[in-house]
């Protein structure tokens, strides 16, 4: 049961609105000012607030301010019930972060629609979704129940690309979202002098090619197939349309975009401080944790010496060197291009 917090000094206005939700099977917590409200608010965190603006001790613009402070209560969809209907006042409610205003007086068919419009919406945001194209199918359709979007998922390709075939190049233009939902692709930058770094590796389930478009500006770098690869290209205009007409479906989206970027950082900056030896295993350990599945006991990946030397920042001939080593050390097994993580643990805490 989704309990609901109403915010209301007026007790009549009050009271009827608690009989329409508890009807419709929800609980109610009631309060008549805004102090109160938001002292219940912090020690129940409700899954939904119906506030008043016009209140005594605080009125409801105060209430959605200081709950916004707090990361406990923020997150918690608001909806205004206002006598006022001037374009200013709005404004300021939504820029303050309310959600929905119901303009007095409603009926009870408007108020539950508007509760449960937003309860659906906030539950599509806390959602979760699988990291593959039934995943990416479901976020599409959760969006399309939602009468949010209605070009995000239609006329989506799907194209098939050989290893080593490119996918973008650095200094295009940039004209679609990309989701990988097969395969393993690098993304990498060539030095004046030809020398290649790879920025990123791409796995089943993650997207890619969306900084240029949030920038909009061209590819700053280059796409390429590691393996044979299927991706879903989504058309720019969508994932603009995405960006610009929805809060709710962006602040869902950019988590999923988002997802390792952190922890990319982290990894980037471990790789070009510390020795090669060190760096080559940090490089075996990103490609283990980034491509292993979850029911693989060992971790094998076939790779060409110069695309892993290419993570790892250093010369060819020196990777060759250290993998030897690591071979000797009984941390890996080679055959042919093929690479087995023998013991993650000791690559994981090696000194030097």
């Amino acid at each position: 049961m989704k309990t609901i917090l109403l915010i209301e000094d007026n007790q009549e206005v009050r009271e009827n609105c608690a009989e329409i939700l508890e009807l419709a099977n929800y609980r109610v917590l009631q309060a008549d000012n805004g102090k109160s409200g938001i002292e219940i608010a912090q020690s129940v965190l409700p899954d939904l607030i119906l506030c008043d603006i016009m209140m005594p001790v605080l009125d409801g613009y105060a209430v959605i301010h200081l709950l916004s402070k707090s990361p406990n209560t923020a997150s918690i969809p608001f909806i205004f019930l206002t006598a006022k209907t001037e374009r200013s006042d709005f404004r300021k409610g939504m820029d303050l972060g309310a959600d929905d205003y119901i303009t007095k007086p409603f009926d009870d068919v408007e108020l539950l629609n508007a509760v449960e419009s937003r309860l659906k919406k906030n539950e599509m945001i806390k959602s979760t979704y699988e990291r593959n194209a039934k995943g990416l199918e479901k976020f599409f359709d959760d969006i399309e129940s939602l009468n949010e979007l209605k070009k995000l998922s239609n006329e989506r390709k799907v194209k098939h690309y050989k290893k080593r075939d490119i996918i973008f190049n650095e200094g295009h233009t940039p004209n679609y979202l990309y989701f990988l939902t097969k395969g393993k692709i690098k993304t990498f930058k060539v030095h004046e002098y030809g020398k290649e770094l790879i920025t990123s590796l791409i796995g089943d389930g993650d997207f890619f090619g969306y900084l240029p478009l949030f920038e909009n500006r061209s590819y700053f770098e280059n796409a390429e197939c590691i393996e044979d690869s299927e991706v879903i290209l989504i058309p720019k205009e969508d994932f603009y349309s995405l960006l610009h007409n929805n809060s709710e479906v962006l602040k869902k989206f950019v988590s999923i975009l988002s997802n390792n970027i952190i922890e990319k950082e982290q990894q980037l900056l471990k790789l070009a401080y510390s020795s090669v030896r060190k760096r080559v295993a940090e490089a075996l350990l990103l490609l283990e944790k980034k491509y292993k599945k979850n029911d693989e006991k060992s971790f094998s990946i076939s790779m060409s010496r110069e695309d892993l030397a290419n993570i790892v920042g250093t010369a060819t001939e020196s990777l060759i060197r250290t993998l030897s080593e690591f071979k000797e050390d009984k941390l890996i097994e080679i055959k042919g291009s093929n690479i087995t993580i023998l013991n993650s643990d000791k690559l994981k805490h090696m000194k030097v």
